[in-house]
């Protein structure tokens, strides 16, 4: 398998643990009758690092479909270089670091962590031109 089929590997199970973290502070704040409900009744948006985790999967959902379209199309022109090696690196540990700092609200690293992980989806796109 190549690096950038493996980092995809990898950054589908760190959306799996975003889905996980958001579920499990949900489920903390609304209760578990809430959780195993059809969830008609509104409920009031999580504050705090619930809230927080909840914007952390929303944003991964938002730029994982760019990174995994790249990746597939990378692998499907047999584009494996140093650009794509280093985009699904910097993507992966980009969206890694995200999580917590996110979660614990650490507003410039943050953003620079995002900066990071999508610069690996750019160079990725400039090793398919």
């Amino acid at each position: 398998m190549t690096i950038e089929l493996e980092m995809l590997a990898l950054s589908i199970v760190l959306g799996l643990v975003h889905i996980i973290l958001n579920a499990s502070t949900a489920t903390k704040a609304y209760g578990l009758d809430w959780n195993t409900s059809a969830r008609d009744t509104p409920m009031p948006p999580l504050v705090g690092v619930g809230g927080r985790l909840q914007r952390a999967l929303h944003n991964f959902i938002e730029t994982f479909a760019f990174f995994a379209a790249a990746v597939l199309a990378a692998d499907a022109l047999n584009r494996h270089n140093a650009l794509t090696h280093i985009g699904v690196q910097l993507y992966f540990w980009g969206r890694v670091a995200y999580l917590p700092l996110y979660a614990y609200g650490v507003p410039k690293a943050r953003s620079a962590a995002w900066g990071v992980a999508t610069l690996g989806i750019v160079l990725i796109l400039i090793a398919l031109i």
